[in-house]
């Protein structure tokens, strides 16, 4: 699955940015910018960044009377925006837990194909995430003014804008596991941190209750897929 290998290029990526090279042992110290940010109790900052949304849906082959199977797949992909405040507590001198209440606008577009005649629907589903990352964060040895980590934690999501009488209705709550990187980069006046998480859901958002629909023809479009799983790649840069 594509998904899988975002997740091992991103494991990958991340173990080979924190072993110490050879150039990084052959660098000479320099002045170091905020050298106590990392060590006070509590610190916090605020985030901007992109995010892309995907859906992995277990499909059946469930066919209608008239013979009609629909599947559905994400053709593509748009990017979304992301807000938040970030929050770390002090554990020790190479881990930090981190709270990140925020909010990710974004879309998810599906394509419906009928294999009996090849017609096609759309659907494009728009969400507001309401969320409250809880990470673990694991840093490197801080070398000059830059410090390599690692990100794991859970991710519970509120879904403010979910809407009814379409193919597919989505519950409006998730919980995702998450993994990422990033690196702090310490400047004179503040810390700057890029970062990349792959946030993988782990229950089902497949609303199988249509009680909303007014056509029951349209049911088969949930009839057809067995479970729903969201995913999200979440960029983003904080400042501290």
């Amino acid at each position: 699955m594509k998904s899988t290998h975002y997740y091992i290029i991103a494991i990958l990526t991340a173990l080979f940015s924190l072993l110490p090279s050879t150039e990084i042992q052959a660098q000479k110290r320099k002045v170091m910018n905020r050298p106590y940010i990392d060590q006070r109790k509590f610190h916090y900052g605020f985030l901007a960044g992109m995010h892309l949304q995907d859906i992995e849906l277990e499909q059946n082959g469930f066919r209608d009377i008239d013979d009609n199977e629909w599947y559905a797949e994400t053709p593509n992909y748009e990017p979304g925006f992301s807000v938040g405040i970030l929050g770390e507590f002090y554990l020790t001198k190479y881990l930090g837990l981190r709270i990140i209440p925020s909010m990710h606008f974004g879309t998810k577009n599906l394509t419906f194909r009928n294999e009996k005649d090849g017609a096609r629907e759309y659907q494009t589903i728009k969400s507001t995430y309401f969320s409250v990352p809880i990470d673990v964060k694991f840093a490197a040895e801080r070398f000059n003014n830059y410090r390599p980590y690692l990100v794991a934690g859970v991710n519970p999501v509120l879904d403010l804008t979910v809407k009814k009488q379409k193919q597919y209705l989505l519950t409006n709550t998730d919980v995702y596991l998450e993994l990422g990187f990033g690196c702090d980069f310490y400047l004179p006046f503040f810390k700057f941190i890029p970062e990349v998480k792959f946030l993988y859901g782990l229950t089902n958002v497949i609303n199988k209750k249509r009680s909303d629909l007014t056509d029951v023809d349209r049911l088969i479009f949930t009839q057809s897929v067995n479970s729903a799983k969201s995913k999200m790649i979440v960029f983003t840069f904080y400042f501290e």
